[in-house]
């Protein structure tokens, strides 16, 4: 578009072309003010270009220390980051190898409770047994002394008590004489009657020991499960402050690990923003001058073309114009009114043409306002209208592209709008799937974990179980055999009796002879002749050979049935290791799918952010194609009527002035002015 100055000269030269005027209006007046708005705009214009200016000089003048601080803030930012970062990544180092070796502590500590309670549970066990047999041989003791002591050492020896008093001889610590004077005594019986005080005395010496070796093995026992709560005690508190240190770490590990990066991020920031500052900086003398020296320019261009409308309107307002104008108009019609006819009905006519078409278009109130004119010459006003209809024909091909990127970024914008939409619709629909799924998946491993740690419990307590019934057939066997044994003694003992064929002697031992301090008194006189009791005795025999065949059937089934649990305990053992791998294996599986599954959602949130922020962008882009496009689409047919029109009248305007069939034409204008109508 064409600058003021430049219309300001357009309308002087077709002033100067056009020499009359309508009588009704006052061309000069029109002028005049057309050129006081032009002023009225200059000054507006200057205004505005009066604040910019004054802004970028206020941004000048305070920019050197404002980038200067900036710059300073940034350089001394920069090392004090740079130093935080390091100090932050060896206090995390620090804290990560801190955090290793509490956790390797507390494995330590877990280990030591473990060994602590299986050694106590071994202690507890051997204790157990130590107690068991303290309090049968202590209690055997017991009842032993007592009847010995009142003569009633035959009927002791019938008794179970006897059975457990044999195994004392047996296996106690003893001189060997008193062991062997007491396997005498429990064999023969009532024969060592005499040695009834020396056995006694034996029997009480054993008492106190065992009675003193089993309140050491308490006292022992108290004070091992003393030292074992304590060291357990202990070990948990230190697996309780391991534990502690561990969260406590581990947390500060994640919160220094963000704060690195946080710290990374900002001195990147700090740097770029440092370059950039600098930069400017540099660029700012150079920017400010050439800011100043367009300025100066345009006040320059401004003030000399204030000059030329000032003087213009000056000159048309002076008396002397004025007076010049009147003389001048009125006349010109009556003095050139032979000469000018022809030219007069050659504007007329091209005029009627124009407004047949007008439009409120500058352009052709100029070339109207060049044909009022009265001088004969048409070249200037033909030139005017050759350039308008280029410049008309220009800005129809200008609206035509325009009209063919409009419609060909409205199709790209509105499908890639549509594809976005679809994108995030799908990606919304597959994080919702992502998150049923990772929901199932978290709900499936933790009911894996939880029958896993059930399954881990039944087979502690089948395998607590297993070991107790193991432990109570093995003692119900050794009881049994002990039973069968005693149970054999008594009936050897009984055949050496009644059935002395069938007595099998012990096997002989070498007896040590211990020198007495004198003999002992000979034996009182008695009728001692006893009577078997052949039958009785028989009946005896037969029980005991009956207990004895009950207890083979107790221990045959006993073993038939030990087998058949342990069989059991062994298949439930190798079911429950293979269903404990298979639900670790699919911990496993799940743990990677969710972890995966996991990673797709995040994808997709991204993704789906991404879209989005793609999709507002592609909507706002409508937004703006829609206000740079939706006035030219709605008016492109109307504009290009318009132009063609403008263009027609304007080559018909030029056909009159280059001296086409006038009538002809005024009949066609005629004809167009009442079609108009």
């Amino acid at each position: 578009m064409a600058s003021p100055s430049v219309k300001a000269a357009l309308v002087l030269a077709t002033l100067g072309n056009v020499g009359a005027v309508e009588v009704n209006a006052n061309p000069i007046r029109k002028v005049v003010n057309l050129l006081q708005n032009m002023q009225k705009k200059i000054t507006e214009e200057g205004n505005k270009k009066q604040e910019m200016y004054d802004k970028y000089m206020c941004y000048c003048e305070n920019a050197d220390s404002t980038l200067g601080k900036s710059i300073s803030d940034a350089e001394t930012k920069i090392p004090q980051v740079e130093s935080s970062i390091k100090e932050g990544a060896a206090l995390k180092k620090q804290l990560e190898a801190e955090l290793k070796e509490a956790q390797v502590s507390r494995v330590e500590a877990k280990d030591a409770i473990a060994k602590a309670e299986a050694l106590r549970a071994k202690e507890a066990k051997a204790y157990a047994k130590v107690k068991s047999d303290a309090e049968s041989n202590i209690g055997a003791l017991d009842k032993a002394i007592p009847a010995i002591e009142k003569g009633m050492g035959g009927a002791f020896l019938q008794t179970n008590s006897a059975a457990v008093l044999r195994e004392i001889s047996l296996n106690a610590d003893m001189i060997p004489a008193d062991r062997d004077i007491l396997a005498s005594f429990l064999s023969e019986g009532q024969n060592y009657a005499p040695k009834s005080g020396e056995i006694v005395g034996i029997l009480k010496t054993l008492h106190d020991e065992m009675t003193k070796d089993f309140a050491d093995a308490t006292a022992a026992e108290n004070s091992a499960i003393a030292s074992s709560e304590s060291l357990v005690a202990a070990k948990k508190k230190e697996i309780e402050a391991n534990t502690k240190a561990i969260e406590s770490k581990t947390a500060r590990v994640g919160e220094l690990g963000v704060k690195i990066a946080q710290e990374e991020n900002d001195l990147e920031d700090t740097k770029e923003g440092l370059a950039e500052d600098k930069k400017f900086l540099a660029n700012l003398g150079s920017n400010c001058e050439l800011k100043k020296k367009e300025w100066a320019a345009y006040k320059d261009m401004q003030a000399q073309e204030a000059v030329a409308i000032a003087d213009t309107i000056k000159i048309l307002n002076s008396d002397d114009a004025l007076e010049l104008f009147k003389k001048t108009l009125p006349g010109a019609a009556s003095s050139l009114m032979q000469v000018s006819v022809s030219s007069n009905s050659v504007r007329k006519n091209a005029l009627k043409i124009l407004k047949a078409h007008k439009k409120a278009d500058p352009r052709l109130d100029l070339i109207e306002m060049a044909m009022h004119g009265n001088k004969n010459g048409f070249g200037k006003i033909i030139k005017m209208i050759d350039n308008l209809v280029t410049e008309l024909k220009a800005e129809q091909a200008n609206d035509a592209d325009k009209k063919s990127y409009c419609e060909a970024e409205f199709d790209k914008a509105e499908d890639k709008k549509k594809e976005l939409d679809l994108d995030i619709s799908d990606l919304e629909k597959a994080i919702e799937d992502g998150k049923e799924s990772i929901t199932a998946l978290a709900s499936e491993i933790a009911a894996l974990t939880d029958g896993i740690k059930a399954l881990d419990k039944s087979v502690a307590e089948a395998t607590e179980e297993r070991k107790a019934e193991h432990d109570d057939y093995v003692d119900n066997l050794a009881q049994n055999n002990a039973a069968k044994d005693i149970l054999a003694f008594a009936k050897n003992r009984l055949n050496k009796f009644y059935n002395p064929k069938m007595y099998v002697a012990p096997p002989a031992r070498e007896v040590e002879l211990v020198q007495t301090h004198g003999a002992p008194p000979p034996p009182p006189e008695a009728n001692l002749a006893y009577k078997k009791s052949g039958e009785k005795s028989n009946g005896v025999l037969s029980m005991i050979d009956s207990l004895v065949a009950d207890i083979d059937k107790e221990n045959q089934a006993a073993e038939v049935d030990e087998k058949d649990a342990q069989h059991d305990y062994e298949t439930f053992m190798e079911d429950s290791a293979e269903k404990r791998a298979l639900d670790s294996k699919a911990i496993t599986d799940k743990e990677g799918a969710k972890a995966e599954t996991e990673s797709e959602v995040q994808t997709n949130t991204e993704d789906k952010k991404s879209k989005t922020i793609e999709a507002m962008e592609t909507a706002k882009y409508l937004g703006g194609l829609h206000e740079e496009c939706d006035w030219l689409l709605a008016n492109f047919d109307a504009r290009k009527a318009a132009r063609s029109g403008e263009i027609d009248a304007l080559g018909k305007a030029k056909a009159v002035l280059s001296g086409a069939d006038y009538s002809l034409v005024q009949t066609a204008t005629s004809k167009q002015l009442r079609g108009a109508q």
